[in-house]
């Protein structure tokens, strides 16, 4: 029979009973799929298998393909600390460059045969007497998974169930790990607007950008204002799309922060820092240090709430106005100044939105869309800011019917539907998501496992986010801890691993009454939080988070140790003790020896010490080799 950490496939002859087993199944192959697997291979281990619903991998990087996706955060601290790139075009690279990246990762580490597309894992049931995870996949039809849940359904009611799904199949494994991202599945319509049946053209969110659709003098209508769409909007009145107008509906106003330059200017940086970072002994590191300390002081001096975080933001918030007013006409001034925290929303990195409203094919409005009819669609009456009770505001409020042709969505993501729609049945039957429902919301210990759920592991989960650093760095801390914990049941150490209910609750609670002392609970509607709880948020700054990966807290785990674990615990115990004794014995008999005070006894004393220590040193090394010799 082969060794409990193969995959292989059990009860083969056995048509009914047949499954495959997998050591370790990841959800998802977007960055965090890729890491932990990258760090599962330096680790030496190389028996999982990534199950990934969309066509491609690269996760949000595979899926979003709209005009001037781009990373806004500089890509040296954007990719991998234990595989470097040194040789981005930019300081803020393409979405294609970022995916070019994790390909490239995913070759260099020789996984792409342990990666399968087009497969759904739509439900994870723990199975107590056998110790494992049952889980169902869902062999899709290929390009299926890269339409949204909604347009799969709407398909499936034309077509069938078989015109997306293929077949399911039951396999089992002893470690699930959800790496599932955030930024993939679109927010739908909005419910509230009425007529979106009738209209006559395209409509799609920009997450599933159709290149099909020609804009070419057409009339577009824009809905949104986040990170998305200030990317996109400035390039369509622009070639190659050249549409004849862009009306841009707007919520409320985003803080928007002028991109920061590359270092020395696009051109320079583009042409040397490739072979200063890969030549220059640490250069590359000291470059991504600095990168994370700007991103670390825009937490304290912003995301915190306190009376000198408030100085810090009204000063910032006076530049950021200032920097609005330099860049737009007079017109938008009053509708792109916020009424509330800066950091309290996702903040926009910009180089080209604002300037792009200078453009007059491109209009901005906070007139909201009332109805839309087969060529046109209704703003106003009404605005969504400034108040519409604000008598003193000059922001238009009159109904108003525009010509459109093609209406793209740029409305954000279900970020707060945590794991959705994956089904998690855990010990005594429960399913995740109720027990998220009974006690509040989404939530996790370090964002990375919920007790009742036994060997499952996530990363990036809930409340592990921060509006001001790199995901790639809290995924990372997040894939070495979780690795600590693996290595446990791989080695045959511990057969379950499985946070403790009180450890879990408690710090959900710290963190929820954490966060509601931050600029998260400034004022204004985010995507952070859904009717008053913050799944999204971390309270603190990535330095602590870095800190409690490193240093993960034991008495908060539940530890199921196998006998052959008991016997090694107990060895490194014993090992640890001799060690002591030896350093103890030996501090006492040199200071014996240097007192004096038995110099008749030098040579008696020097025989028993040397003694003393040869033999407790051997019963330490025949320990520790002992350790290593216990069998698998």
């Amino acid at each position: 029979m082969p060794p409990p950490d193969t995959i292989r496939v059990v009860n083969g002859l056995h048509k009914d009973t047949a499954y495959t087993y997998y050591p370790i199944l990841i959800v998802g192959a977007g960055e965090s799929g890729i890491a932990l697997a990258a760090r599962l291979k330096e680790e030496g281990f190389d028996q999982y298998r990534i199950f990934e619903r969309q066509a491609g991998i690269g996760g949000t990087w595979w899926i979003n393909r709209y005009p001037g996706v781009a990373c806004d955060v500089p890509a040296a601290f954007y990719s991998f600390s234990f595989s470097p790139n040194y040789r981005w075009t930019s300081l803020y690279p393409s979405g294609a460059e970022i995916f070019k990246y994790l390909s490239d990762v995913t070759e260099k580490y020789q996984m792409v045969d342990k990666i399968q597309v087009n497969t759904d894992v739509s439900e994870l049931r723990w199975l107590e007497d056998e110790q494992l995870w049952e889980a169902t996949l869902t062999h899709m039809v290929p390009g299926t998974g890269d339409l949204s849940r909604k347009a799969q359904s709407e398909r499936i009611a034309e077509k069938g169930r078989e015109s997306v799904y293929i077949r399911q199949e039951i396999v089992r494994a002893r470690i699930v790990c959800s790496c599932a991202g955030g930024l993939v599945e679109p927010n739908p319509w909005p419910s509230s607007i009425p007529g979106r049946d009738t209209f006559e053209g395209p409509v799609f969110h920009s997450a599933r950008w159709e290149d099909s659709v020609d804009l070419n003098g057409k009339n577009v209508v824009v809905v949104g204002t986040g990170c998305s769409a200030a990317q996109f909007v400035p390039r369509l009145t622009k070639e190659p799309y050249n549409a004849k107008s862009v009306t841009q509906v707007m919520r409320s106003p985003p803080w928007v922060i002028p991109k920061p330059p590359a270092p020395g200017g696009p051109e320079n940086f583009e042409k040397y820092s490739g072979p200063i970072f890969s030549t220059v002994p640490g250069a590359a590191k000291i470059f991504r240090f600095l990168l994370f300390a700007v991103g670390e002081r825009d937490w304290f001096t912003i995301f915190d709430d306190n009376s000198w975080n408030h100085k810090s933001r009204k000063k910032l918030e006076a530049n950021m106005i200032k920097h609005m007013k330099s860049k737009v006409p007079e017109k938008y001034h009053e509708i792109l100044t916020p009424d509330y925290s800066i950091g309290c929303k996702r903040r926009v990195f910009d180089a080209e939105w604002f300037s792009s409203l200078c453009d007059p094919k491109i209009e901005l409005t906070t007139k909201p869309i009332t109805k839309v009819s087969p060529k046109h669609v209704t703003i106003g009456p009404g605005r969504t800011h400034p108040d519409p009770k604000d008598t003193n505001s000059k922001a238009p409020t009159n109904e108003e019917t525009i010509p459109a042709d093609v209406i793209i969505l740029g409305n954000g993501f279900e970020v707060t539907t945590w794991l959705h729609p994956l089904k998690i049945r855990g010990k005594n039957g429960e399913y995740m998501q109720d027990v998220w429902d009974a006690r509040g919301g989404a939530q996790a210990y370090m964002g990375l496992a919920m007790d009742g759920f036994p060997n499952l592991f996530i990363v990036f989960g809930p409340n592990t986010a921060t509006g001001h650093s790199s995901v790639i760095l809290a995924s990372e801390n997040m894939v070495e801890y979780n690795i600590r914990l693996i290595k446990k049941i791989l080695r045959g150490d511990v057969s379950t691993v499985e946070i403790k209910k009180e450890s879990e609750i408690a710090w959900t609670k710290m963190v929820q009454e954490r966060l509601s002392r931050t600029v998260f609970n400034g004022g204004c509607a985010n995507w952070y939080q859904k009717d008053g709880w913050n799944s999204t948020g971390y309270p603190y700054s990535q330095i602590d988070f870095t800190i409690r990966c490193m240093f993960p807290k034991w008495s908060d785990w539940d530890l199921q140790y196998t006998r052959k674990g008991l016997l090694k615990k107990r060895a490194r115990q014993a090992s640890i003790t001799l060690l002591l004794l030896t350093i103890i014995v030996s501090a006492y008999a040199l200071r014996q020896q240097g007192s004096g005070l038995f110099s008749g006894l030098q040579g008696l004393n020097h025989l028993l010490r040397r003694s003393v220590k040869q033999s407790l040193i051997g019963a330490w090394g025949l320990v520790d080799r002992a350790i290593t010799m216990i069998p698998e």
